[in-house]
């Protein structure tokens, strides 16, 4: 049976950047619309399974509601315990993995995506944006993501020519790997873990990017409007920020409608494979937009670029050769 999993974060997309700046808002209503518009896409395609990780809003099962007749695949819910947390993502996308799915759509950002990756192994995403930070997603239409998932799955196209390596930053203690970010480390004075999010730029000394846009809206924009990075370059970015009066100025939209003036005191190359030392203790680093790890001081932290990134699926290069060579043509 040819299969596709789906993640769906009902977390994704409401945090404190909600109230501090202007962002949007995709309910988890919208969400349940989204996977019923990617499970028509998987079944037109000929897909059989579609594998869906449950959540506390049961945005699966929600969304299998009132197609049953017109569905000829077999949506089913994973059997895993639940705890509302980015660990539930992570779980979802290992057992999908060990089912051996062809690839996996999910909904979320930036935070979502991380957690997938570090469960995913090699399995390709189709990541579709529906959280706040959407710098390794994108805008796409459920509808043509499933279709082009449904073709990876049945074998209507060569899925390796179709994938988009990506690379990731790796956060070392002592020299041993401890996390992983997919865009950004974000090293801050902020102590006070809180709601996670970091929005207030006075706290933040250091950033490493793996890509950077004046185009994107986070963090990461910062390292874009000074010079821009873009995903699969072999060298990423180490910023140093300085205050007032100290360094060069940039404007930067770190949030919906929350544009900051920044300092950056400093800029050094992040070269693949050379970890560089993080300089602020004691600190709180945020992973993707989210503060995740505490630094004391005597600690020794790295980050270090890895080519080992999560394969992306090139939804529309798909679709589009689909069409070249007829995938679409009903004689």
């Amino acid at each position: 049976m040819n299969s596709v999993g789906i993640i769906a974060n009902p977390a994704a997309g409401k945090d404190i950047r909600r109230l501090v700046a202007f962002g949007s808002t995709i309910d988890n209503h919208e969400k349940v619309s989204i996977v019923r518009r990617i499970l028509l896409g998987l079944d037109a395609m000929g897909v059989d399974r579609a594998l869906m990780m449950p959540d506390t809003f049961s945005i699966g099962l929600r969304a299998f509601e009132g197609l049953e007749s017109r569905l000829r695949l077999k949506p089913s819910i994973l059997e895993m315990p639940m705890e509302g947390t980015a660990e539930d993502s992570e779980l979802a996308a290992c057992l999908m993995a060990r089912e051996g799915v062809a690839c996996i759509i999910t909904l979320g950002g930036d935070g979502t995506n991380r957690a997938v990756a570090k469960g995913c192994d090699r399995i390709p995403l189709i990541p579709i944006s529906t959280g706040t930070n959407n710098v390794f997603p994108t805008f796409m239409e459920g509808t043509t993501a499933g279709m082009a998932a449904g073709i990876a799955a049945s074998n209507g196209v060569p899925v390796k020519e179709y994938t988009i390596p990506t690379s990731r930053l790796l956060v070392k203690r002592q020299g041993e790997p401890v996390d992983m970010a997919l865009i950004d480390v974000v090293v801050t004075d902020d102590l006070f873990v809180g709601a996670k999010a970091v929005w207030e730029v006075s706290h933040i000394k250091e950033i490493f990017s793996s890509r950077g846009r004046p185009s994107s809206v986070g963090l990461s924009s910062i390292v874009g409007c000074f010079r821009p990075l873009e995903p699969g370059q072999p060298e990423g970015l180490h910023l140093l920020l300085g205050h007032e009066g100290r360094g060069q100025r940039v404007l930067a939209p770190i949030a919906p409608g929350l544009i900051k003036s920044v300092f950056v005191q400093q800029t050094r190359p992040l070269k693949m494979g050379e970890p560089a030392a993080i300089s602020h203790y004691p600190s709180t680093l945020a992973l993707d937009g989210e503060r995740e790890i505490y630094a004391e001081a005597g600690d020794r932290l790295e980050v270090e670029l890895s080519p080992d990134g999560p394969l992306v699926l090139d939804h529309e290069r798909i679709l589009d050769d689909a069409a070249k060579e007829g995938l679409f043509r009903i004689d």
